[in-house]
């Protein structure tokens, strides 16, 4: 089965979050969609327990879809939920510098993930 983690803080979700999704669910057996906790950011607009929420009722028309939440390091739960593909959404092309370093340095604690890019 091919898994794959979406993470972010998604507060609040968004238009683009729901079409990176729809998108990954189409490559993905199951795409699970991950709230959380960013310790960096400031105070978040909705507890993690409403974004859950949000995101469910949000993405209910993609049967393939779990939605879910962690705290703690990426690798270690992906390697929990046995999805070794995270997918991360894109907005502009400095975005990508950005999340490359982090795909880079993911790969160099695990090389079995694969990051994804949409």
């Amino acid at each position: 089965m091919r898994r794959a983690v979406c993470p972010g803080s998604f507060d609040p979700v968004t238009k683009g979050h729901i079409d990176i999704f729809e998108r990954a669910s189409a490559m993905f057996d199951e795409l699970i969609i991950s709230v959380f906790h960013n310790p960096g950011k400031d105070k978040a607009m909705f507890s993690m327990e409403e974004r859950v929420e949000m995101l469910k009722e949000a993405t209910k028309h993609i049967p393939n879809v779990r939605v879910t939440c962690f705290s703690g390091l990426l690798n270690e739960f992906c390697k929990k939920e046995d999805a070794p593909f995270i997918v991360r959404g894109l907005r502009a092309f400095t975005d990508f510098e950005y999340e490359f370093q982090r795909a880079l340095l993911l790969k160099k604690i695990d090389n079995d993930l694969e990051t994804v890019f949409i």
